[in-house]
């Protein structure tokens, strides 16, 4: 038994989830395909494991450079993705409507685990750079 599955199981005897809840759950753990969980966790040169943002600000009279390093792997991003495939329809429809008020053009009912894997090759030649009077950001692949 794989721990996803374990998990659903204890939060069904924890009562965090209902009967069905943990059927639909556990249904679309089986609907995951392993191969490609396992291609994308190998780490190539082509293949980069993290996203990184990085913000450096100069206040002018300030004691020094305010730093933000942030650096999310992609695993986390694929596990999101593969749990946006739980979401109820319903509810797929008013995230989109509030994605798209906020300017936000991303169909969540479109996200599969593969358009990710695509996005993620394509990221690792990919770096953004901003530089301002006193602040520079750079958003890059590792």
């Amino acid at each position: 038994m794989n721990d996803n599955r374990l998990h659903v199981l204890q939060m069904l005897a924890a009562g965090q989830v209902s009967a069905e809840e943990a059927d639909r759950l556990i249904a679309a753990l089986d609907k995951q395909p392993t191969a490609p969980a396992t291609r994308a966790a190998e780490v190539t040169p082509g293949n980069p494991r993290y996203l990184r943002i990085f913000v450096e600000e100069h206040e002018p009279g300030g004691d020094g450079p305010t730093k933000v390093n942030i650096r999310v792997p992609f695993q986390l991003l694929r596990a999101g993705v593969r749990l946006a495939s739980l979401i109820p329809n319903g509810a797929k429809d008013q995230i989109n409507e509030a994605l798209r008020k906020n300017g936000v053009p991303i169909d969540v009912t479109q996200l599969k685990p593969e358009d990710l894997d695509e996005l993620v090759v394509h990221l690792a030649d990919l770096t953004i750079v901003v530089e301002e009077k006193d602040t520079q950001v750079r958003i890059f692949a590792e």
